[in-house]
């Protein structure tokens, strides 16, 4: 959501934070998977072509470069981690204390957390509104 508004080193640095996201608690799941390739999607082919798909060496530094950028790219880059995790019913404490955790370094305060987050149970009431609008 919002990452076409991210720059192409944004973009790959993204991909970078959330594939180590989804890797704190082992391997990404079937739904965390289908999320990501709607993710890759929305960062355009050429950022896709770009990636490697593997770990970075240096998570600190991803995290930091991200601390280092605007508010705006703070909050897409955090409402986009909000909604992996949040992507299927299943509660992990991992990944929350990873999301928490940048959630500080970023300074995101508690206020604009709950804003994200509304954003994104907004979204996924919308798709269940349509799904049920479509199929009845």
């Amino acid at each position: 959501m919002l990452l076409t508004l991210l720059n192409r080193k944004e973009k790959l640095k993204f991909l970078d934070l959330v594939m180590h996201m989804v890797s704190v608690d082992g391997k990404p799941t079937e739904i965390e998977q289908r999320l990501l390739n709607m993710m890759l999607a929305e960062v355009g082919d050429g950022i896709v072509q770009e990636y490697q798909f593997a770990l970075s060496k240096d998570l600190d530094e991803t995290i930091q470069y991200f601390c280092e950028a605007s508010p705006t790219v703070r909050h897409i880059v955090y409402l986009n981690l909000v909604k992996v995790t949040m992507v299927d019913d299943f509660y992990n404490t991992t990944e929350h204390f990873f999301l928490e955790g940048l959630r500080e370094k970023f300074m995101i305060n508690d206020q604009k957390k709950k804003q994200l987050m509304q954003i994104v149970y907004m979204e996924r009431d919308l798709r269940e509104k349509a799904k049920r609008v479509v199929n009845h």
